[in-house]
């Protein structure tokens, strides 16, 4: 099984490597965090961005934006959803899962990064999509002891992909708003050891919720 901090796998999303970095996750209890965030060289958030523009700063250079289920689909039924601060803001998109082939996704639909793609084309930002390979080593990294494939989260695959992608010897990520709750379907114990052997490692300093 790879390392969860292994730099040589790397599934790159277009940040300099040795730039300082923020991940910004959306559980609540971040606390006032938005200077230490904007300072970071690149900053990460995900889908709706809680606190943006407020408690958790008003900088975000890549926005990581979930390609399959219901979210995604409530963004293409919205005509103003281009008009969003975080999404007008952002200088590059972060699609976590791979494109379904057609015949894989009928009858009902889940996977909406065609229609995604379509959409933020004419905003004329790089969009990076995690590939299959990063999201077979994240099922190894989650495995438990059963024979059942974890589902990871939106924030575990694309930290992963992040940490992948910077030198081993760089300085730490620094990860804020990251809960390790909420949809019963992700293994949210093993993120959470993850992100904790990474923190070990030296590979990212994870900030503790408040309240």
């Amino acid at each position: 099984m790879p390392s969860p901090v292994d730099p040589s796998c790397t599934d790159a999303v277009g940040l300099p490597p040795g730039a300082s970095l923020a991940i910004v996750g959306n559980a609540p209890g971040t606390g006032e965090a938005g200077p230490a965030i904007d300072a970071a060289a690149c900053v990460v958030r995900f889908n709706n961005a809680a606190g943006f523009g407020g408690r958790t700063g008003r900088r975000v250079t890549h926005l990581a934006l979930v390609n399959r289920g219901g979210q995604t689909r409530e963004w293409l039924e919205d005509r103003h959803f281009l008009e969003r601060p975080v999404v007008r803001d952002a200088e590059a998109f972060i699609l976590p899962f791979p494109m379904l082939p057609a015949e894989q996704n009928v009858p009902d639909p889940i996977c909406w990064t065609r229609e995604i793609l379509a959409l933020l084309r004419p905003l004329g930002r790089p969009v990076h999509i995690l590939s299959e390979a990063l999201h077979a080593r994240a099922h190894d990294e989650l495995a438990g002891p059963t024979a059942e494939r974890p589902n990871p989260s939106t924030g575990f695959l694309v930290s992963l992909a992040l940490l992948s992608g910077r030198p081993w010897d760089g300085q730490a990520a620094e990860a804020y708003g990251f809960g390790f709750e909420g949809w019963p379907g992700h293994p949210w114990a093993a993120e959470r050891g993850w992100f904790a052997a990474a923190e070990a490692a030296g590979r990212l300093r994870l900030h503790p919720l408040r309240g």
